[in-house]
């Protein structure tokens, strides 16, 4: 495969590390993003040898546009962009304060759609380049009712990337727009998800989600190797998971039906 200039985003531990590491195995030229600069440096010099972090606060639009120019500074373009940062929650939807539905939409979309504004127009001027938003199938199923509003911001950063497809490909063929779902994953992510153990003062005690067979549960690694699949061909969407695309057809067919056997009913 040619050498490519990426960007990821959320890049200092879980699927962003892994995918750096992935893409760092195939000599691409990787441009690593997060606010933990420690954590994103030694992930940098495990990556490739030429990669470079640049510590970001995705959730302010200056510091997302000042990755976008680092990188284009450092490598000459971006070929393609992963808006890969992102946080969890773990409260049902009856309490959740404004801070916690505001601290979701902040962290898990407007940081994707400055990703989204800063890179695209690079790739339409080119005529070339491929934009990944990686989400949740929690955005389209909802088996784990915890994560409420992380559920409906992955369902609205869903949205946009699909609106943002149908306007692009209208006009520059060229530029792909794909959005990656993965499933269960075994990450820190539950551990430094808001109001989690590790994540806030107050354990969240109420019930969970039902169990997940260990089958279903991917590791990063894994969710890595599906998106540098991704990158050699793209496609519109992939679910990391061949399950959850099942689970999430079978839950569009029939949603009272699926959503009453969830219930017990």
């Amino acid at each position: 495969m040619q050498r490519k200039v990426i960007v990821i985003t959320g890049a200092s531990a879980g699927i962003g590390a892994a995918v750096a590491r992935r893409l760092g195995k195939d000599g691409h030229a990787l441009v690593l993003a997060a606010r933990r600069e420690h954590e994103l440096k030694a992930v940098t010099s495990s990556a490739a040898r030429d990669a470079v972090a640049v510590p970001t606060d995705v959730t302010r639009r200056a510091d997302v546009e000042r990755l976008r120019d680092r990188a284009i500074d450092a490598f000459g373009r971006v070929d393609v962009w992963i808006n890969n940062a992102g946080r969890g929650i773990t409260r049902p939807v009856l309490e959740l304060t404004d801070e916690d539905f505001d601290g979701m939409m902040q962290v898990n979309v407007k940081s994707a759609l400055y990703g989204m504004q800063a890179i695209v127009p690079h790739f339409m001027e080119r005529g070339d380049g491929h934009l990944i938003n990686v989400s949740s199938f929690l955005g389209r199923v909802p088996i784990a009712t915890h994560r409420s509003a992380y559920n409906a911001a992955k369902a609205a950063l869903n949205a946009l990337t699909a609106n943002l497809r149908v306007d692009v490909k209208k006009t520059h063929p060229n530029v792909e727009i794909s959005l990656v779902m993965p499933g269960m994953v075994k990450t820190e992510f539950a551990e430094h998800a808001l109001w989690s153990r590790g994540g806030g003062s107050i354990p969240w005690t109420s019930s969970s989600a039902p169990p997940t067979p260990a089958s279903a549960v991917q590791t990063a690694e894994q969710v890595a190797e599906v998106i540098a699949e991704l990158i050699a061909s793209p496609a519109a969407e992939v679910y990391t998971n061949p399950a959850s695309r099942d689970m999430a057809i079978r839950y569009v067919q029939d949603v009272a039906a699926f959503e009453a056997g969830m219930a017990g009913a």
